[in-house]
């Protein structure tokens, strides 16, 4: 085995050794992680998955030494990294061996400039001034920002922050590199890009830890995996023993990778053999009977027979350092549609957003609600029709307690004490958040502070929802909890507006989707519709959901379950 470089020299034997490792902050009365015993050798391609809250981004902490240094707690067993106990190691030590780029991007971010602020750890680390701007130049190259390297932080999209902080940690250039939902925010395209520099880090014989809910990448990338489950393993081991298992990747709150998925379910219904003749996931592509070539698919009407409730007219906006972030966006939505907002990071999506609860102005162009002009009108007031969820939860969480968040609104609102208690308690519930009332929201996970944000809002039951990336850092189970509710809401006659990357989701739940590119409105179709042109969904930098791409292969109409793919399946072969 390779040595390792770290302070104390080489060593052989696994990078990483947990040996019932547990811990717990200080003031909790619950284990955040216990007993996690693990051997990760040098070179692995590690993925942590798990239920929202179940510990893995304690873990990802836990592996630079900011558990226990920065977030001090009790701590038991041991973890050594490269042969150092990381409660004994300092830090500057270990951030020289583990690189961590954080859940949330805003937290890691310290400069002003793009390029000072990756610049900061290496200089940090005492290097020459010519290296130091030498691996700026590298690492904004790698992820795709050295366009910006003079922008100012602040003007960043969510996207592009997170493309930032992976930037800061790659020119420290770690022994580990830990990504813990570094690609959540991220178009497609920039996810490819971040998961290729993981492969390239792997190649060269350096680790990665991926903490992750992509189980369709997570099944063909990593070579171990470890599933958390209320903060102990679930399971350790390569990660197809884990994901032919369906009902124990839905019982950890994941979602099971598509082939595994339509294998499970075809071998239901007699389509393939119920044994082990073929390796797990896999599908005999090549023996599947021809299927009609595919037409445009069905999907709702993008214009229901209702009134508009919004109506954007040649709307522009340019922020003071000049970027023109919507360039004459027209588009009208109708009263109870669903709309998934869709583009590439810095396409003008939360730019667009924040024009419909007033937080922007627009530099040009118009907004009418209701058939009323809303230029001029107070944010406070808009807030009765148009209920606004950030994409950083913490933009908007200001309370001392789960439930005063959720019931501010309400009681702001003047409603009766009852009936704030029995609308906290349903949206929290809807949530799986009833058992969190009493805690600090800042105690949570960042996908529960997310469910958090977004609970504060649906509790006021608003007749326009906008909510710019519900499902950042949630896992499949919670997300589509949350669509689910939302959809429910959706029905009950309220209009949904939600930003996401998640073409799937948005598949699953809106009826329509509107794509930004660079401040325009480049696509306006039914969301099924997205799939009928993959060549332009590439271009608008989204990218078709792994079943959809087994669908095709298998020369079946689009499908975003794996039930209705075999349906279609099992109709072809019938036919034939």
């Amino acid at each position: 085995m390779a040595p390792h470089r770290h302070p104390g020299g080489p060593l052989t034997g696994p990078l990483i050794v947990a040996d019932g490792f547990g811990f717990s902050h200080h003031g909790t009365e619950t284990r955040q992680l216990t007993n996690i015993s693990v051997a990760i050798p040098t070179g692995s391609r590690l993925a942590v998955m798990g239920a929202t809250g179940s510990g893995k981004s304690t873990f990802a902490m836990a592996l630079n030494g900011l558990i226990p240094h920065h977030h001090p707690g009790d701590l038991y067993g041991t973890l050594r990294i490269a042969g150092h106990l990381t409660h004994e190691a300092t830090i500057p030590d270990l951030v020289r061996l583990t690189g961590l780029v954080a859940q949330d991007p805003e937290a890691q971010l310290m400069g002003r400039r793009v390029c000072d602020d990756v610049a900061i750890g290496p200089a940090n680390l005492g290097l020459p001034r010519d290296e130091v701007w030498a691996r700026v130049r590298r690492a904004l190259d790698q992820v795709g920002l050295t366009d910006l390297a003079d922008r100012e932080v602040a003007t960043l999209s969510g996207g592009q922050q997170q493309r930032l902080a992976i930037a800061g940690v790659l020119a420290m250039d770690p022994e580990i590199l830990v990504l813990d939902e570094s690609t959540s925010e991220l178009d497609p395209e920039a996810a490819a890009t971040v998961h290729r520099l993981a492969e390239e880090r792997c190649a060269t014989g350096q680790t990665v830890v991926l903490v992750d809910h992509d189980s369709d990448f997570v099944a063909s990338w990593a070579d171990l995996l470890l599933v958390l489950c209320d903060g102990r393993p679930e399971f350790f081991g390569p990660p197809g023993e884990f994901f032919c298992d369906g009902e124990r990747v839905t019982t950890a709150g994941l979602r099971q990778p598509a082939a595994y998925a339509v294998a499970a379910a075809a071998k239901a219904v007699g389509l393939l053999p119920d044994d082990d003749s073929t390796e797990p996931g896999g599908l005999p592509l090549a023996a599947m009977p021809p299927a009609p070539s595919p037409g445009c698919s069905e999907s709702p009407s993008l214009t229901p027979d209702l009134d508009p409730v919004l109506e954007l007219t040649d709307l522009s906006h340019r922020y003071p350092n000049g970027v023109l972030a919507l360039n004459q966006v027209t588009v009208t939505i109708h009263r109870g549609e669903f709309v998934a907002l869709l583009g590439g990071n810095g396409a003008g999506k939360s730019t667009l957003a924040r024009h419909l609860a007033g937080l922007l102005q627009p530099t040009s162009g118009t907004i009418h609600i209701n058939s009323r002009d809303i230029r001029g009108r107070r944010v406070a007031d808009l807030a009765a029709e148009v209920g606004f969820v950030f994409q950083n939860p913490d933009h908007q969480i200001f309370a001392d307690t789960v439930y005063d968040e959720v019931a501010f609104g309400l009681r702001n609102a003047g409603l009766p004490e009852p009936t704030v208690r029995d609308r906290v308690s349903e949206t929290l519930h809807h949530l799986s958040l009833s058992e969190t009332t009493t805690l600090h929201p800042l105690r949570l996970s960042r996908g529960e502070r997310q469910r958090v944000a977004v609970a504060s809002v649906l509790a006021m039951r608003p007749g326009i929802l906008v909510i710019d990336e519900p499902t950042t850092g949630l896992d499949w189970r919670s997300a589509n909890a949350m669509l689910s509710l939302i959809s429910n809401l959706n029905r009950a006659g309220h209009t949904v507006i939600t930003i996401t990357h998640d073409l799937l989701l948005a598949a699953r739940y809106a009826g329509r989707a509107l794509v930004l590119s660079d401040g325009h409105l480049a696509w306006d179709t039914p969301a099924l519709g997205l799939f009928d042109d993959e060549t332009r969904l590439a271009a608008l930098h989204l990218e078709t959901p792994a079943i959809v791409q087994l669908a095709r292969r298998l020369g079946l109409p689009p499908a975003t379950c794996p039930e209705a793919l075999v349906e279609s399946w099992r109709k072809a072969r019938d036919a034939t």
